[in-house]
């Protein structure tokens, strides 16, 4: 199946791609910048200007089986003024409209088109029990999703399936609801939003992803789909769960008149509640991983197979003789491993590609290849753009030793660490493939730095190879050590 996918580049949309390469599907992605676009997707998704034109938008959506429609812009963030009204409209409504004429026109139209909603159709509701049935509410984003499924509902027709996601919270790393809530967390500011009391429809990013997937294959799944895990919460119980993973306090809320003074009316949404359940989706036999609040916290923010500790003779030997790091001896040996359902050579040539790099890196690193000189290989350097603590800043890596299907090295030959040297193992399993990092570095600035490792560094690297992990995760399948799995009913 060949999917086309909007808003690709985006938080789902990124996990998408990956879970769709994983399945060997091939992806179109309709993106608003070409180069931005390739450098946080890859070499190996097809690309279509939004500017291309109505012909070859057709051409493309005749050429795909199935299209998932994510586009869309920030829905909050920013006080609902009439332009920001019209831009978050227009970024769904209108795109969808447009899309759903283009299926309707298509001369080979695909099958199944999946299409952004949201929770906010049902509006503020309480405790009410809700599923697909239950009526829509008001206010602002319940009109908005009745227009914008209706958009999606018009390229109905026996040949194209529609379904429509009316996705709750969706807790992932690298991007949404939880990203802006952990700052607070994190130095123990964080609470409720409001009084607490308003349930939370939440689900784990991965089972949102199976969920998309479910639906571009499951003929039982038609109309709207509440795209929300099994067990809603209260906003206090979400902020407790949350302040326990992270070992913080989670007792300073957000009161209601604070929010509206900083975010105006758009606080109505943030403070409303839906008591939502997944009926459609569990009744056609979509499993759910991650049915507690505390399960999908810990696989988000408890890192695993993520080990950083002072270098010294306990740490395994460098490949070779590395005059590099005679030059520069480590301070520090980071060390991570995962076991992934899928052959050596497959993960191989997608990890020594360096345009895949992006897709395993958190989007607030801002990551992008600036120019690769020479073949991948022993002696090639690559220019990347990144930030590290916030710092926009250069790196230039070298890549010290090249074999192919057993390892590559690449070390620091310009950036922020005073030392980095990084070996990436690979080695076959059966039909699985064991990926082993191991990094030895040591931040600049000598006692400063070690107290900058001790306090930010340190963690940020354990987050951004724990991202990783997950990306990895869904790009080739299970990884070992596995994150918390719930197996009860």
């Amino acid at each position: 199946m060949k999917v086309f996918v909007t808003g690709a580049t985006g938080f789902i949309g990124r996990a998408l791609v990956l879970a769709l390469q994983q399945r060997g599907y091939p992806v179109l992605a309709w993106v608003r910048s070409k180069p931005r676009a390739r450098a946080l997707l890859g070499q190996d998704v097809e690309l279509l200007d939004v500017d291309a034109g109505d012909n070859a938008l057709l051409e493309a959506l005749g050429s795909c089986q199935g299209v998932v429609n994510l586009a869309g812009e920030p829905i909050f963030g920013k006080r609902w003024s009439k332009a920001i009204r019209e831009a978050i409209i227009d970024s769904r409504v209108s795109l969808t409209s447009r899309l759903a004429t283009a299926i309707g026109k298509a001369e080979h139209p695909p099958g199944v088109f999946v299409s952004g909603s949201a929770v906010g159709i049902y509006g503020d509701r309480g405790n009410e029990e809700l599923d697909e049935r239950s009526e829509a509410g008001g206010g602002f984003l319940a009109s908005l999703c009745r227009e914008w499924e209706q958009a999606a509902l018009d390229a109905s027709s026996p040949c194209t399936r529609v379904v429509c996601l009316r996705t709750g919270i969706v807790l992932g790393q690298g991007g949404g609801a939880l990203e802006a809530m952990l700052p607070a967390f994190k130095i123990g500011l964080g609470g409720p939003l409001g009084r607490g009391r308003q349930f939370v429809p939440w689900i784990h990013l991965e089972d949102c992803i199976a969920l998309i997937l479910s639906a571009l294959h499951n003929s039982d799944l038609e109309g709207p789909i509440n795209a929300v895990g099994p067990t809603p919460v209260p906003q206090k119980e979400l902020a407790h769960a949350l302040g326990k993973v992270l070992g913080r306090p989670s007792i300073f809320p957000a009161p209601r008149i604070a929010l509206r003074a900083v975010i105006g009316e758009a606080a109505s949404a943030l403070l409303s509640g839906q008591r939502c359940y997944p009926r459609k989706a569990e009744a056609s036999g979509v499993a759910f991983r991650f049915k507690s609040i505390e399960s999908a916290l810990e696989d988000l923010l408890v890192p695993r197979g993520v080990d950083i500790a002072v270098a010294g003779p306990d740490s395994p030997p460098p490949l070779g003789n590395p005059a590099y790091l005679r030059r520069k001896p480590p301070k520090y040996f980071l060390h991570a491993t995962a076991v992934v359902d899928a052959p050596l050579g497959e993960v191989f040539s997608f990890f020594s590609q360096p345009a895949n790099l992006a897709l395993l890196t958190p989007p607030k690193v801002g990551f992008t290849i600036h120019r690769m000189k020479g073949p991948m290989g022993a002696g090639a350097t690559i220019e990347y753009r990144l930030r590290v603590a916030g710092f926009r800043l250069k790196w230039r890596s070298l890549i010290e030793e090249w074999e192919p299907g057993k390892f590559f090295v690449d070390s620091q030959n310009l950036g922020p660490y005073r030392s980095w040297w990084h070996e990436h193992h690979f080695e076959a399993r059966g039909e699985q493939t064991v990926i082993e990092d191991r990094v030895y570095y040591s931040p600049p600035l000598g006692l400063l730095g070690r107290i900058a490792n001790r306090l930010f560094i340190g963690g940020q690297l354990e987050e951004t190879f724990h991202y990783r992990a997950a990306a990895v995760r869904l790009r080739f399948g299970n990884v070992f050590p596995d994150s918390h799995r719930e197996t009860s009913p």
